[in-house]
């Protein structure tokens, strides 16, 4: 019985995955992308109607953002975005890439930007899927900007981020004509945004053991208002990631997971 019910699951899957992939990528809309900034654009390449098909998957993914106090060590699914990353582990179409990132300050925007473009133009790849592991201070990049304000993220930046710049949707995103060969454009450099690479496919993971590290140092050095738990800070917190990030136990934990699903390693 328990074999009929999984092989009934897989058709399904596998045809709700046909009829998505079936749709033009220009007619998807990543609402759950959508940054305060600026207005929503869709700056996914043509032909790359699988990895619409993925950002319609997570989009309608749940995601639980009403945490009170989480544990130290997470052993359920319904403590993280279980079902998202699912979607993403079971990825049909290639190549996929995951990037190790944990510099907020370095290259890690640009390096994967970069991957795109390569594997997209110059190899022919429109359904490329890079997935970002992101951890240590890169991590400050996927709380919106009242986590900044509450828990004075800047601080923890040494003054260089003065607020999350990196929700920031730039004016190159918007820029005509929408082609890699514009230097102004949403493809160039100057469009080096968290958000704007989830416009472009990327999908950002956020750590959980990361993120109670993170609460006990700010529990620690009195920066969290009031005098609340480690445990409810890191509650707190995840409930202040960004729209779209899909929370893990642990993001080098899944690395794991990503690697046996067939994703090739790269770290910034």
């Amino acid at each position: 019985m328990e074999h009929e019910v999984f092989a009934r699951r897989q058709v399904l899957r596998t045809l709700a995955w046909a009829g998505l992939a079936g749709l033009e990528a220009g007619s998807w809309a990543p609402a759950f992308a959508a940054a305060p900034h600026g207005p929503d654009v869709n700056l996914l390449p043509p032909g790359s109607g699988q990895l619409a098909a993925l950002m319609r998957q997570l989009a309608a993914a749940p995601r639980r953002r009403d945490f009170k106090t989480v544990p130290m060590t997470l052993t359920r699914p319904d403590q993280w975005d279980s079902e998202a990353m699912h979607e993403v582990l079971h990825y049909p179409s290639g190549p996929k890439v995951v990037w190790h990132n944990t510099e907020l300050a370095g290259p890690w925007l640009n390096l994967m930007r970069l991957t795109l473009n390569s594997q997209i133009w110059s190899f022919g790849h429109p359904n490329t899927l890079v997935v970002s592991v992101t951890h240590g201070s890169a991590s400050l990049a996927l709380f919106d900007q009242a986590a900044w304000d509450k828990y004075e993220f800047p601080k923890l930046t040494k003054g260089h981020f003065k607020r999350n710049v990196f929700l920031d949707v730039p004016p190159a995103a918007l820029a005509l004509p929408r082609s890699p060969q514009n230097p102004e454009g949403p493809y160039s450099v100057k469009a080096d945004t968290v958000t704007v690479l989830q416009r472009r496919g990327v999908v950002f993971l956020a750590c959980h053991d990361g993120i109670w590290l993170l609460a006990g140092h700010l529990v620690a050095k009195h920066m969290a208002p009031g005098k609340p738990t480690q445990a409810e800070v890191a509650a707190d917190l995840s409930d202040h990631l960004i729209p779209g990030v899909i929370l893990t136990p642990d993001v080098v934990g899944e690395l794991v997971e990503l690697e046996q699903a067939g994703f090739v390693y790269a770290h910034s």
